[in-house]
């Protein structure tokens, strides 16, 4: 049997399926029928089932073994329960194998290039016979794609550009995807008898967005037990090593994870050098040699003798320094910040008092606005702001003026029932290509906070689109500008934009900047954080949430904030209510 993993498939006895497989196979699927142009409202409901099933925050897998009906979840009817119940149990789809007949798979990948949509694959693969990635660099290097109608010269070079990107990328799986195999393995490892600790060091550790594979480090009393249980794994596809110490096996997602089993004398010293990174590791080595001291990943040494590296605080303190978070371990400064005594007090998930991006039904959401209210509510928030699409995405039902005000009036009713959070009135207001925004003033100024984003011509040149920003922002009711790169983590490059002009701009009219938390996105990235922090712009952290367990997502904004040296002061949603409508105020 197979067990398809985007557009590939590994062999397979019995595996347990992710929710990013799950997602994978149906996003394959709406981009091969889009291909065939098929009914495009058939292939968005496979879209929008792929980006549900990606966030959910329960394995699918799981919720099936419990007996749990998929299809009461918003978004998910019995149709598509029932094709997620086949994935599980066969790890494949006949309906994705059907279609795959009348159109290669390999097309899929196509669709993700700079410069390509589904209709010119479709015209690559009728003129020019192109059925993957190698067909498609030959056609370019020929230039054969210029000459089909509706290419050019222009369109070619793009296509050639996005190819260089996608083979110049490693392979990397996003943030989210790891963690749903790495917090269950931490589990599955620490139940063996005698395992004193677990942890995953590494990028995850570091919380970059996208992990590569992963680094577990274990400390047990008996290593044969440990080192057996974990490539008896039901994940393992494929066991690479084994060794006392150390085995490297290959998971069905293609991530390959290492376990090391290290002495508690050696486990600290092991953290630190596994979590990396090697720049951070490097710098804090050469301070060690100015002490005449050796630091590797059994300990710190003072000749052949061991003299610290049960714990990392033990590491540092031999070379002078305070802990130093693994978020800020990239040698950008941390060092030098740690001997300073500059470290920041990062921000924390429990200093944030509210989510200032989330959908309803209303638009694309997939909760009423009471349900999402109360999920919040619920999550202990002080406040929550409702800002649902306006009118320019119409693929959203986003709201017009007059539906707007009865989303208004909805939201006055509501308050009465949940007297313990505020409802913000908001609005994810679209940033027109002249700059000017989406609705009306007069009805905007009737809302406690706007969040303007770029959603369509992002291909514009970087000068137009820093311009349109910086244009839309002159709008004394422009608040935060949302995910501020346009980026989609392995699927969609940022635009071209001058971020520093557009952090400079914010920081001349008082606007804010949003780190969405969206695995997805993750936009603001890390360094954009840095840029706000130094021209005391505040963030906003938020979930851009679609649902009730998108709310959750906030972990994934946190860890983005910390990596971007930011600390509670920094951010906009950490203050008490009457400070935030005060500084949205900009009238």
């Amino acid at each position: 049997m197979l067990l398809r993993v985007g557009i590939r498939a590994v062999e397979r006895t019995f595996m347990p399926v992710h929710n990013a497989q799950i997602a994978a196979t149906f996003d394959t699927l709406a981009d091969l029928l889009e291909i065939e142009e098929a009914n495009p409202f058939r292939v968005r409901a496979y879209r929008n089932a792929a980006r549900i099933i990606e966030n959910m925050p329960q394995e699918l897998a799981d919720l099936l073994a419990s007996g749990k009906d998929l299809s009461e979840f918003p978004g998910i009817g019995k149709d598509l329960a029932g094709k997620i119940a086949t994935i599980v149990e066969t790890g494949t789809l006949p309906l994705l194998d059907e279609v795959e007949r009348r159109t290669p798979e390999a097309l899929s990948q196509l669709t993700h290039i700079a410069g390509l949509g589904p209709k010119r694959v479709r015209s690559l693969y009728e003129r020019l016979h192109v059925q993957s990635v190698d067909d498609l660099a030959r056609a370019v290097e020929k230039q054969q794609v210029r000459e089909l109608p509706g290419f050019g010269a222009k369109t070619e070079e793009s296509i050639r550009l996005g190819l260089q990107r996608m083979r110049g990328q490693q392979q990397r799986m996003k943030l989210i995807d790891a963690e749903q195999i790495a917090e269950p393995l931490q589990a599955w490892l620490k139940s063996v008898p005698g395992v004193a600790a677990v942890q995953v060091a590494g990028s995850y550790r570091r919380r970059r967005e996208t992990v590569g594979d992963l680094d577990v480090l274990v400390t047990c009393d008996r290593q044969g037990d440990v080192m057996d249980r974990f490539i008896h794994h039901p994940e393992v596809v494929q066991v690479v090593a084994r060794g006392e110490t150390r085995s490297t096996v290959r998971f069905g997602s293609g991530l390959q994870v290492d376990l090391r089993v290290v002495p508690q004398s050696s486990f600290g010293a092991a953290l630190h050098y596994f979590t990396g990174s090697k720049a951070h590791n490097i710098a804090i080595r050469k301070l060690a040699v100015k002490r005449q001291l050796k630091i590797n990943e059994y300990g710190v040494f003072s000749g052949e003798k061991r003299i610290a590296g049960r714990t990392e605080e033990e590491v540092f303190a031999q070379v002078g320094l305070p802990f130093i978070e693994p978020e800020l371990r990239e040698d950008r400064g941390e060092v030098e910040a740690a001997a300073q005594g500059r470290l920041p007090q990062l921000v924390s998930l429990e200093q944030i008092r509210g989510d200032l991006h989330l959908h309803t039904k209303a638009t694309d959401g997939r909760y009423s606005l009471e349900e999402m209210v109360r999920a919040a509510a619920e999550l202990g928030y002080a406040y929550v702001a409702v800002t649902d699409h306006s009118r320019r995405v119409t693929m959203a039902k986003g709201l017009d003026e007059s539906r707007l005000a009865e989303q208004l009036t909805q939201i006055d009713a509501l308050q009465e029932k949940f007297p313990t959070i505020r409802i913000l009135k908001g609005i994810e207001l679209d940033i027109l290509e002249d700059g000017t925004l989406d609705l009306p003033d007069r009805i905007l100024k009737r809302l406690d906070l706007r969040v303007c984003s770029v959603h369509y011509q992002h291909a514009l040149p970087r000068e137009r689109q820093t311009e349109r920003i910086i244009r839309a922002m002159d709008n004394p009711y422009f608040n935060i500008l949302a995910h501020p790169s346009g980026r989609l983590i392995n699927e969609r490059e940022p635009y071209e934009v001058e971020m520093e002009r557009i952090v400079e701009a914010a920081a001349e009219r008082g606007c804010f900047i949003e780190l969405n938390a969206q695995p997805s996105r993750l936009d603001a990235t890390d360094s954009t954080c840095m840029l706000a922090k130094e021209h005391g712009v505040k963030v906003a952290i938020s979930t851009d949430a679609h649902s009730i367990g998108d709310l959750r997502f906030m972990r994934f904004g946190i860890g983005q904030a910390r990596r971007g040296w930011l600390e509670a002061a920094d951010v906009l949603n950490t203050r008490p209510l009457e400070q935030l409508l005060k500084l949205f105020k900009r009238t």
